[in-house]
């Protein structure tokens, strides 16, 4: 059985820009959850992107439903796929890569196997799974969802939560709590710009940091 709820509302391309400024690693700073697990890792290198989060959740062996997602997908989407366990199947290559592409989706993220990796880069969609697979999903018609609530490593995905990828990883955020984090995260890597003028000029990074008064002031004789 298919279960399909509606697209979801976009991320404003304002917020969409200002998290796009943010490393995923910056906001590891700040917060503690919403982060995927960290062996779901980019395919390219170099890469960041942030977009709407489109979720699926495919089972075993099936991948239907994200062939009829395809004929959905907007420009702006990041498409997120729960693949409920399986790390043998790879459910995304080289004609999923196009289609999604052609459509303006931003990424793809699977918690599990992808396979034509060198696709990825010949029509440059990034992509975070778990490593490649040379055996693939098949049209079998048996059951998914579209547009629910999932698990990607780890981490409930929302239809619609802002999704922030790049070379350290992903993060999703609640779009009502994006731009504060986001915020907040640049004020940090501005902060950092300065610190290493600092670190340049020939002061010593605990010194700055407060760590040498720390371990002074709990040092035993």
């Amino acid at each position: 059985m298919f279960h399909i709820q509606p697209m979801p509302a976009q991320i404003d391309a304002d917020l969409v820009a200002l998290l796009e400024r943010v490393e995923v690693a910056t906001i590891g700073h700040v917060l503690h959850s919403g982060f995927v697990d960290p062996s779901i890792r980019s395919v390219l290198p170099n890469k960041r992107v942030a977009g709407t989060a489109v979720t699926l959740r495919i089972p075993n062996a099936d991948s239907t439903l994200l062939h009829y997602l395809t004929q959905l997908v907007r420009p702006g989407d990041i498409v997120l796929v729960d693949r409920c366990g399986d790390v043998r199947h790879a459910c995304w290559g080289g004609v999923i890569t196009n289609a999604m592409k052609l459509a303006g989706v931003k990424a793809g993220v699977i918690d599990g196997p992808a396979t034509d990796f060198s696709e990825f880069a010949k029509v440059d969609m990034p992509m975070w799974c778990r490593g490649p697979s040379p055996i693939t999903t098949k049209i079998l018609g048996l059951e998914g969802a579209l547009n629910v609530p999932i698990s990607v490593g780890g981490q409930t995905i929302h239809p619609g939560d802002a999704v922030l990828c790049d070379e350290s990883g992903v993060v999703a955020l609640r779009p009502g709590e994006a731009r504060a984090v986001a915020e907040r995260a640049i004020r940090m890597q501005e902060d950092e710009i300065v610190l290493l003028e600092r670190l340049r000029a020939g002061e010593k990074l605990p010194d700055i940091s407060g760590a040498n008064a720390l371990v002074h002031a709990r040092k035993v004789a």
